[in-house]
């Protein structure tokens, strides 16, 4: 019976080896044959969290309240509603900005930004839900570039943190006309800081040489296999200086009331904190925000989803079928 299991498991192991090679193989002529063609790889989404909204309280009432008062709620809502759309002329547009160190979701903020900045008027607001404790400078000042294009157009625009909003993130954050931060989020961190290993001694030795020939004398500042200089570290102090004063910088021009020199140490604070040191304007969650602002507008949250490619949807086949397989094999 053992032997049995043991013949079975290995030639299911070889139909797998095989339908991989196979879906790889596949994925690739169809990456070559796709090369050179241009095609819009996304779509921009938009759901109405009015609906949303509404829906939760319709189906709560309806498993609370007695059929007949449920009945009349449906019928004063109708009306409600009625009414509303005829007063309802202000729109306020939500995206989500996840960020992580290379700021990836900076190519879908361009989209979503695009896109309203396409329908949007100053009579509008566009609220931005920032959830980052940062990363790349260029990239997180691309995605402060992005949101600036909404202030360009004097459009109202809010930054919501809920959890962190910390360095690149602040960053994105200080854009804003107004700053919301939940009571437990983590605000600040305006700094800037470069850290990397060097393994010259290690190199040394096992007596390995490490040669780089550079054209300017600072081409390469700080090196993770060469020996480090002194004049190449004060290089280095000198342009995460330069960084750091033009962050500060942004944050003078777009909050006036913050002593920047008290909160440009690189510290971070707790959303209570940061709303004692002016860096945020109120205190307030994103949820609690948005249902009032439904009450008076129409409010869509903007989302730009990237289209699988085929290759894209044979390999999520593949990894489907190794997971489903490693569970075959520990069972």
């Amino acid at each position: 019976m053992f032997d049995a299991f043991v013949q079975l498991s290995l030639f299911t192991a070889k139909a797998f080896i095989i339908v991989i090679l196979i879906l790889v193989l596949l994925a690739g002529i169809l990456a070559l044959l796709s090369r050179g063609k241009e095609k819009i790889n996304g779509k921009v989404i938009l759901k109405n969290l009015n609906e949303k909204f509404a829906e939760t309280t319709d189906d709560l009432l309806s498993e609370i309240l007695p059929k007949d008062e449920y009945k009349q709620w449906l019928k004063e809502k109708k009306r409600e509603e009625k009414i509303k759309k005829k007063k309802l002329a202000k729109r306020v547009f939500v995206i989500d900005f996840h960020g992580d160190i290379k700021a990836s979701a900076v190519c879908c903020l361009t989209e979503e930004v695009t896109a309203i900045l396409g329908v949007a008027n100053k009579e509008d607001e566009v609220v931005v839900r920032v959830e980052s404790a940062g990363g790349m400078v260029h990239a997180y000042g691309l995605a402060a570039a992005q949101l600036q294009r909404f202030r360009q157009k004097n459009i109202p625009l809010t930054i919501a943190v809920d959890k962190i909003a910390a360095s690149g993130g602040y960053m994105m954050a200080t854009i804003a006309n107004k700053i919301l931060a939940a009571p437990f989020s983590i605000i600040g961190s305006i700094g800037v800081v470069i850290q990397l290993p060097n393994f010259h001694r290690l190199l040394k030795e096992k007596h390995i040489d490490f040669e780089q020939l550079t054209a300017g004398n600072f081409k390469r500042t700080l090196s993770l296999f060469g020996q480090n200089t002194d004049e190449g570290r004060e290089k280095v102090r000198e342009e995460i200086e330069d960084i750091h004063q033009l962050f500060k910088n942004l944050i003078k021009e777009n909050r006036a009331q913050v002593d920047i020199d008290k909160v440009s140490t690189g510290e971070h604070w707790l959303g209570t904190q940061a709303m004692e040191l002016k860096l945020v304007d109120a205190l307030q969650v994103s949820d609690d925000y948005l249902l009032e602002k439904s009450k008076e507008a129409d409010v869509f949250q903007v989302c730009y989803k990237m289209k699988k490619t085929i290759g894209d949807k044979i390999f999520s086949s593949a990894r489907a079928m190794k997971l489903g397989f490693s569970e075959f094999l520990r069972y």
